[in-house]
Formats: C-alpha cells, structure tokens, sequence
C-alpha cells in the first residue's frame, strides 16, 4: 500500500523540496533514463536489467508470482512460511549456508512476502553476482524442505502473527477491517496467515506450493547496477537456463461479490488510543475499464494526504486540531481490485465519530468543488518528487520492475507514471471521488481501545525481515 503520513512535524516548505529535487534530478537523470533491457530464456524465466553505473555496485532480485492473494482458506500464509523455508537447505547447500555464502562475499540479503508476490534479494559488489545467480538458481528447484526446520520456521511465524498482529492493536484492526471489507477477494487474507491454518500446517503443503510455482517460468530476475545487460543475461542462462519449467495454471479472477451497502465493525483490543479505518472499493490499474482512473484515484490521495500541505494536515490536524493524523493509501499497481484507504487517531478530547464527520467534510469538498489549479500544480510536484527520489536508490528501482511484473503488468509503466500524473485534471478528480466515495462500498473499522495489560510475550527466534 502506498501510504502518506500527515505529520506537523514536516516543515521542509515546497520551495525549498522543489530546489532539492532540481539538484537531484540532474544527479539522477542517467539514472533515470536508463533503459530497461528485456530478455526471456527458453524455459520461460524473465530478466530485466537497467544500468545505473553511480557505484560499483549491484541488486539481484528474484520475484515469484505468488503471495497470498494465491492462497485459499486451510493454507493460509503458506507463501510466508515457504519463504523461510528457503534459507534453510537445498541437496547442495546446508540451512543457513545461502545467508553466510552471501555474507562471505561482502553482500546482504533478505526476502519478503506481499500479497501478488514473493521475492529475494541481494546486494553485492558487482563482481560477485555470479554468487547471487548460483544460490538463486540452486533454491529455486532443489529445496530439501527438512521436517525439523519447518517444525522451527512455522513456530517464528506463528511468534511473529502474535507480535506483529495479535499484540498490536492497529494490525489487527487493520486485519478484521480487510476480512470485512473483501469477501471473495483474496486480499481479505493476512499475509501471514491466519493462526489455525499456521498451526494445521504440514510441511506437504509447502512441497505442494513450491513445486507449482517455483519455476522459471513463474519467476522474474531483475538486476539493477554498475553491470552491462549483455553480459548479466548470459551469467543468468548459464544458472537459470538448465532449471526445468512448471505446468502453471491461469490464476482464476476472483473477483469480489458486489458490495450492497456500508459495513462496520468494532475491534476490542488493549491500546492506549483509539483508531479508525476507512475504506472504498475501487479498481487498481489492471482492473480499471478507464486507464486513466487510477491515475485521477492517485492524485486524489496526494490531495487528501501527501504532505504537510495536504487538506487532511492543513485541516484536521493543524487548524481544527481533531486529529493526531489522519492519512490515505492507494495501491494504484495491485493485481486485483483495490481500496481507498483513510485511517487516522482522534486528538484528546474528541472521539472517532467527530475524526470520521470531519474527514466526510473533506470528502464532499473535492465532490462537490473542483481542486484549484495551484493546488493541483503543487499536489502533482509532490507525487513526482517522490517518485524521483526512489530513483536514487537502485533497490527500489529493481523494486518497482518487480511488483509491476508480478502484477501481471507491463514494467514500462514505471516510466509512464509521471506523464500520466502530469496529465489528471482537476475534473478528473471530482469524477473518481464521485464515483467511488460512496456510502455503498465503504468499509469502516474502529478500535476500541481496552486497558492496556503487562503481559509480554518472549521475542522471536526469527533472524529473517
């Protein structure tokens, strides 16, 4: 999710982010403009380079489709689990040998679950990519998946839904709200999975899941650095181009059952203050019939939250004073149908009913009046400017390749992202808020905070994220 943070404490002015970006966009326009070289190997495995030359440096990423918009009740966070599983043995290599190998070459690596993917990544000086390659290529179809390390690795996560979620008042608001929000949605799943599936899992399961979409085929390799594409696409046929492809299925749409009216509920759980979530059904940019829909939806969040200038900062939380935060977040890019996500804290003194009729106001304002040109001009600079900066990192440049794949979408439209930003209109941004801010397709969540208690749980074992 793409979420913006109202905070006061932001007082950087837009003249002066407008400066630092122009000094950082000249830094960066190699960078930038770089072009994205696109190869496929015979087996059906993905490669995409882009050169980015600043420092002798190199990001290999490995993204799966799957995550646990995959996944269906009874298996639930199997694609998490799965993902510990794979540091922990191959026929070739003992658990825990791919992390030290990598650390023995200088490098650092991890991995991470989301919703339409699940990806691994390292870090290395650009003459040890080879290292990278070989364990990738090793786990990707010789995983021993070990009883007494599955037996290990399920427990950490199960520790980690507790921490995480269960003992963390606003996750696992967060976590009903989804559940009552999406029915047949499988972004109505946590990630992590839900308890009883974690402590009903078998190690079969994790066979099964791995065997089916740990393929070539299903998997994209994405390197960004001081490299020549030439060179790194013949490095990745000589590891990847032996590895034998899967039968994969087309995943099946399920698409959500149409919402018939607003849903609420209520969240009971320890916490010192209380909270609230909000959310509207709306089309990513895979699932929109109009393209430039989300686009307009993008911008709409920017209005509403991108920054200390924003309408939710400027008003409810520094003139009204009735919000300690209030935020939005869009995830224009998802593979499925999405929301529109508003969350925020009630300042002392005032309850989430007062939080939730003053963010309503600001609702009906963009409704029912066009932003202004100045408004729109800074709101659109805002939007580019972050997107420039994730440039600079070479990180998130493999990153934002990787979720657009696993999406199923082109990765050209990270490119495209600022033209098409530049390009909302004020009218286009009433349409979207009319059309989807509506009573019918909204969720709403509230925590309740109850008294706090001083039962600590043991800290995880866990040495992954």
């Amino acid at each position: 999710m793409n979420k913006r943070f109202c905070n006061v404490s932001n007082t950087v002015s837009l003249a002066t982010k407008v400066i630092l970006l122009s000094a950082l966009t000249v830094k960066l326009a190699f960078a930038a403009s770089a072009e994205v070289h696109e190869f496929k190997m015979d087996n059906g495995m993905k490669v995409l380079v882009k050169e980015d030359h600043r420092a002798p440096v190199v990001v290999s990423q490995v993204w799966y489709k799957v995550g646990s918009s995959y996944e269906y009740n009874g298996i639930t966070g199997v694609s998490h689990v799965l993902e510990h599983m794979m540091f922990k043995g191959t026929k070739k290599h003992a658990a825990g040998e791919f992390s030290r190998i990598i650390a023995e070459n200088g490098g650092r690596e991890n991995a991470f679950t989301g919703k339409d993917f699940t990806a691994y990544f390292q870090q290395l000086e650009k003459s040890r990519l080879h290292v990278s390659f070989e364990m990738e290529a090793d786990r990707m179809r010789n995983l021993t998946l070990p009883e007494d390390e599955f037996k290990k690795e399920v427990a950490v996560v199960m520790e980690e839904r507790r921490t995480r979620t269960e003992d963390k008042a606003s996750a696992l608001t967060s976590e009903q709200f989804y559940a009552t929000a999406h029915t047949n949605n499988p972004y109505h799943q946590p990630i992590i999975g839900w308890m009883n599936d974690l402590e009903n899992m078998q190690v079969a399961d994790l066979k099964s899941w791995y065997e089916k979409f740990y393929a070539p085929n299903n998997a994209t390799l994405i390197v960004v650095g001081d490299v020549n594409a030439d060179e790194v696409f013949e490095l990745a046929k000589k590891y990847f181009a032996k590895l034998k492809p899967s039968e994969i299925a087309k995943a099946k749409p399920r698409i959500d059952a149409e919402q018939k009216g607003q849903r609420r509920i209520t969240v009971k759980a320890p916490a010192r203050l209380p909270y609230m979530l909000m959310g509207y059904k709306v089309p990513s940019y895979k699932t929109a019939k109009q393209d430039w829909e989300p686009y307009a939806l993008d911008v709409l969040a920017y209005v509403l939250s991108g920054g200390s200038s924003s309408r939710f900062s400027k008003s409810l939380v520094r003139q009204q004073q009735i919000a300690v935060n209030a935020d939005t977040g869009y995830g224009i890019f998802s593979r499925l149908d999405e929301l529109f996500l508003i969350d925020g804290t009630p300042a002392a003194g005032y309850s989430v009913k007062q939080l939730e009729d003053a963010i309503n106001k600001e609702l009906n304002k963009v409704k029912t009046e066009l932003v202004s040109a100045k408004e729109l001009e800074r709101i659109k600079a805002q939007a580019i400017a972050e997107k420039v900066y994730e440039k600079d990192s070479i990180f998130y440049q493999a990153m934002q390749l990787g979720m657009l794949e696993t999406a199923g979408l082109d990765w050209r439209l990270n490119d495209e992202y600022t033209k098409r930003i530049r390009q909302v209109t004020a009218e286009q941004i009433q349409k979207v808020a009319k059309k989807y801010l509506v009573e019918d397709t909204l969720t709403v969540a509230v925590l309740d905070p109850q008294p706090l208690t001083t039962k600590k749980r043991r800290a995880s074992t866990s040495t992954r994220h």
